[in-house]
């Protein structure tokens, strides 16, 4: 059965059409749930709203789903709205994948080196009693407190994860489009982030 996916991206890698292959690439599946999703994708450029309107709209953008894909370009890892995007799947419960598409060529035919991926860049510490789980984010010099989203208070980690810190590249696993066939094994990704997550 298929899953609704919750895309995170770069605006930009939409323009150059690269962030669009992955997002399509059902339409040319003789069923929609060979795909393995519902796009379930917030087009609208977050600059244009203000920082609590972004908020609800991601927030909206998720209801549904179970799942978040996040499509990594070469800026994606420090777009703000792309890392609360994140986080806010995390802390609902979503399971969790990222995919390389800088090997998808763009509207030039052009190809990148991959982009730095962004759950390097997220984490948490899980309190000492277990019960609250407060975000961090590293800006690329230092790790800092996440400031749009409060710590979630209905933890229930194990105690061996108490009192420590974590990246959520740890858990989250990373595919590259070209190189791993994404188009025949896109559904495979989202179960096995559903394995990483205990579902």
């Amino acid at each position: 059965m298929a899953r609704r996916v919750f895309f995170s991206f770069h605006y930009e890698d939409v323009k150059t059409f690269r962030a669009n292959v992955v997002r399509n690439h059902h339409i040319t599946k003789e069923y929609r749930d060979e795909a393995g999703f519902f796009d379930a994708s917030i087009w609208e450029d977050a600059k244009k709203h203000g920082d609590i309107s972004v908020k609800k709209l991601i927030n909206s953008g998720l209801e549904s789903t179970s799942v978040t894909c996040v499509l990594i370009g070469t800026e994606t890892w420090k777009r703000r709205w792309v890392r609360y995007e994140i986080l806010k799947s995390y802390d609902r419960g979503n399971s969790l994948f990222g995919v390389h598409i800088n090997s998808v060529p763009d509207k030039n035919k052009k190809t990148f080196k991959n982009g730095v991926n962004p759950f390097d860049y997220l984490g948490f510490i899980v309190s000492d009693d277990g019960k609250v789980v407060t975000y961090y984010e590293h800006n690329g010099t230092d790790w800092k407190v996440y400031q749009d989203l409060p710590p979630d208070r209905t933890s229930s980690f194990d105690r061996q994860h108490w009192g420590k810190r974590f990246q959520l590249s740890d858990w989250v696993p990373c595919y590259d489009w070209v190189k791993n066939d994404g188009y025949n094994n896109f559904k495979n990704w989202i179960e096995n982030a559903d394995k990483k997550a205990g579902k």
